[in-house]
């Protein structure tokens, strides 16, 4: 990805946190020590010293975009960077995040060396999603594929029905799932539900999706990793109850029997400044591996 000179820096930080007010608070000093512009959402932009700008539109303004949080935080924002692909630095409040790698301790430095081009870039694939229901999409009318950097679950609405689960890839049959759900997520979401779901832990940079049922019905079905330039299809067969669409947690539809979702990898990807803790330290210390 070409570098592009920072003029200006957003900051978005976790709702409701008095640490991360603070912390914002200092680093906003510091980029404005620098002669650059801070950006930041409404709420908190007089605190900070900052431009107001919603975070649609900050994340499309700015040339960088730092989070004070978590990995919520950070995907709330990566959704709306779009084609344009804007560095993005998490710094976690606590520990290491899977995605915000820096330590509140690290955030000026971190800052200071993005700013001397002393960084590079991971690129995560995202996803696209969207649901048909006799040939027409059917989210609000609208026709374009909505975003996702972690997941796209289908997961059955009624507490003890199972779903029927028609799968495609690269357009032929796949599977037919008879489980509570089904996960498609990309290496950055392997860490996520998919992980609880049986899935397997996928390095990040990796042109792959992962399929995870969620509780299958059936011993043999295993989540599997598939190359990320297959598109997948699933078509719900269960004929007397609805389903949910959610991306990255966010309920975006309702299905019904016969509805069919198409998942596709997403013409934009993330991009996350790469952190100076390896993925095997963020594993172990998220994982608790020792």
């Amino acid at each position: 990805m070409e570098a592009h000179p920072i003029r200006s820096i957003g900051l978005v930080m976790k709702r409701g946190v008095d640490e991360a007010l603070e912390v914002g608070r200092r680093l906003s000093a510091f980029i404005r020590g620098r002669g650059l512009e801070v950006l930041a959402e409404p709420e908190v932009a007089g605190a900070l010293g900052a431009r107001p700008f919603a975070a649609r539109d900050l994340a499309r303004q700015a040339d960088l975009v730092v989070v004070l949080g978590g990995d919520g935080t950070l995907l709330s924002i990566a959704r709306l960077v779009g084609a344009r692909e804007t560095p993005i630095l998490g710094i976690n409040l606590g520990g290491l995040g899977f995605l915000t790698h820096a330590r509140i301790a690290e955030a000026q430095d971190s800052v200071a060396r993005i700013l001397a081009g002393d960084f590079t870039v991971d690129r995560r694939i995202t996803l696209e999603a969207v649901v048909e229901r006799s040939g027409r999409d059917v989210e609000a009318g609208r026709a374009e594929w909505l975003p996702a950097v972690n997941d796209v679950v289908i997961n059955k609405r009624i507490l003890g029905r199972i779903l029927d689960l028609e799968v495609f890839a690269d357009r032929l049959p796949f599977c037919c799932y008879r489980a509570d759900g089904l996960i498609v997520a990309t290496p950055t979401g392997s860490t996520g539900y998919a992980l609880s779901a049986g899935g397997p832990i996928v390095f990040p940079t990796l042109g792959v999706v992962v399929l995870a049922p969620i509780c299958p019905h059936t011993l043999s079905n295993r989540p599997v990793v598939i190359p990320d330039r297959f598109a997948v299809e699933v078509i719900i067969r269960s004929p007397d109850h609805e389903a949910s669409l959610t991306l990255d947690g966010r309920e975006v539809a309702t299905l019904k029997p016969g509805d069919l979702v198409r998942v596709r990898k997403g013409k934009a990807c993330v991009a996350l400044v790469s952190s100076s803790h390896s993925y095997f330290e963020i594993w172990r210390d998220k994982l608790r591996w020792g």
